[in-house]
């Protein structure tokens, strides 16, 4: 009787809170956040910010309401298969520092990576909670631990801020690492006003504008197909990016969350340079039965002509097992990768998957044997296999 009465206790506060957010949606023009102000531009409307290829980012990404995905989603009636609640992940201490040519990376989890070169400790995207949503409480639970504690962090001297959705942007994690460091905070317009709720400092760029590291080395911002936003009213008010950091010996690239688009963001990052290293996503791409990509998030279908189009020597899987974002199994984007991989004639071991925790040494750049664009349409039908159609 006591868990019964437990049990309606805790759908009603859940049904109340549901209710609540749903109504800053349609209410109160004074809870919308203003994050930037500046110019008209070809991504800025003098507003908000958007995807100059013009996709629709603000639909639902399994259609009908926003309102009835959300509550599908947070009751867990979206026939979404089932995730393992814990993974086993083995944490690694780094070395303080990686000197000179040497380039080394460790995956953290989800788009969280530690990359060590020249002397520099950089971190894309950091987030050590365990909740990616409001308050910390509200939001995907982590199914795998932190692959460095952040205790066993070395000091952090950069750290690139993609954009402003919780599991990007871990204000929590910002304010120890400031706390601690001091690092370069490196943002896109308009996060910087979000951060600086947490008492840190960050410098933040409109795509194509770069800042110097130290000699030899800076931060370009680059554009990515994606949207903000943190409490619904403030849609698309900061904008999304990725990152090419120029470093001798070869570029590298962090995407950021993106969509496939037209791929110009790929196109760009090419532009800066080789690249040695490309952090690309491949997770959060399906939410119904069968689906390759949203607007919004690459699947490894996608992920291979971008990774082809940036002409990296190396590219690492990011965005996937880590928070449940979305409705494809856990380890599905990761074992998709490789036959994806194949199917556009590329070699599986140039673009792959890491464990969380593990310490990778990255090669000196070496151009890749040129490949020719396989059309989307025949990369999928060599896809369709028994045993792509049987991942969840």
């Amino acid at each position: 009787m006591i868990w019964t009465i437990l049990r309606l206790a805790g759908s009603a506060v859940l049904v109340l809170l549901i209710v609540a957010l749903l109504a800053i949606v349609i209410v109160p023009r004074f809870l919308d956040r203003v994050y930037y102000r500046g110019p008209v531009s070809d991504h800025f409307d003098g507003a908000r910010f958007f995807n100059p290829e013009g996709d629709d980012t603000l639909a639902p990404p399994a259609g009908r309401s926003r309102g009835g995905f959300l509550l599908r989603y947070l009751f867990g009636r979206d026939d979404r298969p089932a995730w393992p609640e814990q993974v086993a992940v083995r944490p690694s201490v780094p070395a303080a520092r990686v000197e000179g040519a040497r380039m080394v990376v460790t995956w953290v989890g989800h788009a969280t990576m530690l990359i060590q070169t020249q002397g520099l400790n950089i971190l894309t995207d950091p987030v050590w909670s365990d909740v990616a949503g409001p308050f910390g409480r509200i939001g995907p639970r982590r199914v795998a631990a932190p692959g460095v504690a952040l205790d066993d962090l070395p000091p952090i001297d950069l750290v690139l801020v993609s954009h402003n959705h919780y599991d990007h942007l871990d204000l929590a994690t910002l304010e120890k690492l400031w706390a601690r460091d001091r690092p370069r905070v490196i943002t896109s317009l308009g996060n910087d006003a979000i951060i600086a709720k947490a008492g840190v400092s960050a410098t933040a760029l409109d795509w194509g504008q770069s800042v110097a590291i130290k000699p030899g080395i800076d931060v370009v911002v680059t554009p990515a197909h994606h949207w903000t936003s943190r409490w619904f009213t403030d849609r698309n008010r900061a904008l999304w990016s990725g990152f090419v950091v120029r470093l001798p010996g070869g570029n590298l690239f962090y995407s950021g969350d993106t969509g496939a688009g037209s791929f110009g963001w790929a196109d760009k990052a090419a532009s800066y340079g080789p690249i040695r290293l490309a952090l690309l996503p491949i997770g959060a791409f399906r939410f119904t039965a069968g689906q390759m990509a949203s607007g919004a998030h690459m699947g490894p279908l996608d992920a291979v002509e971008a990774y082809r189009r940036t002409g990296a020597a190396r590219a690492i899987a990011v965005h996937w097992g880590t928070f449940r974002l979305s409705y494809e199994g856990y380890d599905t984007p990761a074992r998709m990768l490789a036959p994806a991989m194949r199917c556009a004639g590329m070699d599986p071991a140039r673009f792959d998957t890491v464990a969380i925790g593990a310490p990778i040494e990255v090669a000196a750049h070496q151009a890749p044997p040129a490949t020719a664009e396989v059309p989307r349409e025949q990369r999928l039908a060599c896809l369709d296999t028994p045993e792509v159609r049987a991942l969840p």
